[in-house]
């Protein structure tokens, strides 16, 4: 079966699932986020792909410092990759995670991956068509430091920032 047209970077993302299925099929379920996110950063590297682990861009809000958004995997610089260990179904919660992460960096499509199960749970996510209001729901998401306080109230969406490293 052909891969859909309509996906964005459709080929990218066909292997970076085929590597989650390796990993999932060699550790089985159990283990945390971070030793699933492992093996596939060095599965995906020897496709011949690139991938940025942790990869994290910075909120701003004029002057204001937000904070930081870690997105795990970033694979050819053009697909955000969300590991996670849940042994529960994926919620509306991961995904919109996902989707503030699509917003926040313009790219075009994610993917969610759980390897929390006795079986892969995978989810291709591309943004919604209208993006409204992202900039209040994407603190839940950011890494501060402990001492920096609490999160700024953001003053106007419009005038946020997102700085790429």
């Amino acid at each position: 079966m052909p891969l859909d047209p309509k996906i964005p970077h459709n080929q990218v993302t066909y292997d970076t699932i085929g590597a989650a299925m390796r990993i999932h099929s060699r550790l089985g379920p159990g283990l945390k986020e971070r030793h699933y996110q492992r093996g596939l950063l060095a599965e995906i590297q020897q496709t011949g792909r690139t991938v940025e682990e942790e990869y994290f861009v910075e909120l701003w809000d004029g002057e204001v410092w937000l904070g930081r958004l870690y997105l795990d995997l970033l694979v050819d610089g053009v697909v955000i990759v969300e590991c996670k260990a849940f042994s529960h179904l994926l919620t509306d919660e991961e995904v919109a995670q996902v989707i503030c992460y699509l917003a926040a960096t313009g790219l075009r499509v994610g993917l969610l991956i759980n390897f929390g199960r006795k079986r892969l749970e995978y989810k291709r996510i591309l943004p919604p068509k209208t993006l409204t209001d992202w900039q209040a729901k994407i603190g839940r998401f950011l890494w501060r430091p402990k001492n920096a306080g609490p999160l700024p109230e953001i003053t106007s969406p419009e005038t946020v920032q997102v700085v790429k490293p």
